[in-house]
């Protein structure tokens, strides 16, 4: 099956590293025009490069943006559709980091910038694109959350409360707009390649191979390994897709069998 997108307009927020670009150029190989949206402008100029190179022939914006701002919400929605000719058909909210700790030590401040860069950012930039979704009556909505969302470890706050509320979100709004052929899905991230464990791998201590990390570990994974960006890249593809027209409303796990909830 040969998966196409068809001159599709998507927004993709974290889009300038790991899943983010990984999806960025799956999106444009498969033909579509994306706006990837994030703070650095370094590395968003070197992604914007990377995916032009790998697909040419499809218009790419980079957006510097702050998203945990409504402005600056609004604000890219506004440039990735003057750049791209028009509104977008595809939104994938994968901005986010992974704040967690005891609940005790998270203090409000910690909670409400979670909740703005997880939540409230991808609250503000669905209500900005579904008019346009609706009107053209065709729209994908991809939310990129973690398989704590399902199954909250301890001391995984504020984490694993915003990416719940995240599963909610896509929930209520995948019933609301499926009479308008808008489909709302989320993937639920385990231990995948990317940018983030990049650097978890760096903040060790113990002087190992970046190898070696990854074997160790993918221990814990019922698979044996963890997961490639391109992987998780190729699920938002499909999800992205005419080819999966008929899903909507899922929270899919993305995680090689760790989550102990399906």
């Amino acid at each position: 099956m040969q998966i196409t997108l068809d001159g599709r307009k998507a927004l993709i927020t974290g889009g300038s590293k790991g899943l983010g670009l990984a999806m960025a150029l799956a999106f444009a190989r498969a033909g579509g025009h994306v706006a990837l949206v994030a703070r650095g402008a370094e590395a968003l100029e070197a992604a914007k490069a990377e995916v032009t190179a790998a697909a040419p022939g499809v218009k790419v914006a980079a957006i510097a943006a702050d998203i945990r701002q409504s402005a600056d919400c609004a604000r890219a929605v506004q440039e990735a559709e003057a750049a791209l000719g028009g509104g977008m058909d595809i939104l994938v909210n994968n901005a986010g980091t992974s704040q967690r700790g005891p609940f005790l030590d998270v203090t409000d401040a910690l909670w409400q910038d979670d909740l703005d860069l997880k939540l409230m950012a991808a609250i503000r930039l669905c209500r900005a694109v579904l008019p346009g979704m609706r009107a053209r009556r065709w729209g994908r909505i991809i939310n990129v959350l973690n398989i704590g969302a399902k199954a909250p470890a301890a001391a995984s706050t504020p984490t694993s409360v915003s990416r719940a509320a995240g599963m909610a979100l896509t929930k209520a709004l995948a019933n609301e707009y499926a009479p308008d052929n808008i489909l709302v899905n989320a993937m639920l991230v385990g231990i995948i390649e990317s940018d983030q464990w990049v650097r978890r791998h760096a903040a060790d201590k113990r002087n190992i191979t970046w190898e070696e990390w990854k074997a160790e570990q993918g221990r814990g994974v019922p698979l044996g390994r963890i997961g490639k960006a391109e992987e998780f890249a190729a699920m938002a593809l499909l999800l992205a897709s005419e080819q999966g027209g008929y899903v909507t409303g899922t929270a899919i796990n993305v995680d090689g069998g760790r989550s102990p909830v399906v």
